[in-house]
């Protein structure tokens, strides 16, 4: 898998994503149902990524995390912990927590799933993706992620946050000073596939 790592900003301690998620994009008008139609061409790690999204294999997972372990965790110090982002779609099977699960199994480091619970958005507010600013979206998320202390062992750990796909960088923001109120976190680490 071919990668162009970018560092990602923000509250973390260090944060990196495999590659930019669509290289290209060229409208080719609308199907006879109305929907708009478009020749994309995506990255290595875009590519697959949508293939699991939006077509349901699962075996992108395997690759997707692999190359997380080989290309993005020697970027960071020792992890202990590796927490997935809370999904904002439901879905049956979440590829966020199906690659983390997988980077889990390969490294041997525990994935906690339910460490970072968030409140539904009020009734009527825009869906996140709606909203254009980092400024709206920051305002969104306010008070929506709280934590779940499930970690029972004693001493502090680094934690590798993992996103599938990093825009503004304000949910990620909300998670990572979520967990630093939580005593058993030391270092966050942030990674995510690919970024718009």
């Amino acid at each position: 898998m071919k990668v162009h790592v970018k560092k990602l900003e923000g509250s973390w301690d260090a944060g990196f994503a495999l590659d930019k998620h669509t290289l290209s994009s060229v409208y080719l008008g609308d199907d006879e149902f109305g929907h708009r139609q478009f020749d994309t061409t995506r990255s290595d790690p875009g590519e697959a990524l949508f293939q699991l999204k939006y077509r349901g294999d699962w075996n992108q997972v395997g690759p997707l995390a692999a190359e997380l372990q080989q290309t993005l965790l020697p970027r960071f110090g020792e992890i202990g912990l590796i927490i997935p982002m809370p999904a904002s779609t439901v879905r049956a099977r979440q590829p966020v927590e199906e690659i983390a699960n997988e980077l889990g199994r390969l490294t041997k480091v525990p994935v906690f799933n339910d460490i970072i619970v968030k409140a539904p958005a009020p009734d009527g507010s825009p869906p996140l993706k709606n909203l254009h600013t980092r400024e709206e979206k920051d305002a969104a998320l306010a008070g929506r992620f709280s934590i779940n202390p499930r970690i029972s062992n004693i001493g502090r750990w680094n934690v590798l946050l993992l996103d599938d796909l990093f825009d503004t960088g304000a949910t990620m923001d909300a998670v990572c000073r979520t967990l630093r109120t939580y005593e058993k976190i030391n270092r966050v680490y942030a990674a995510a596939i690919t970024w718009k």
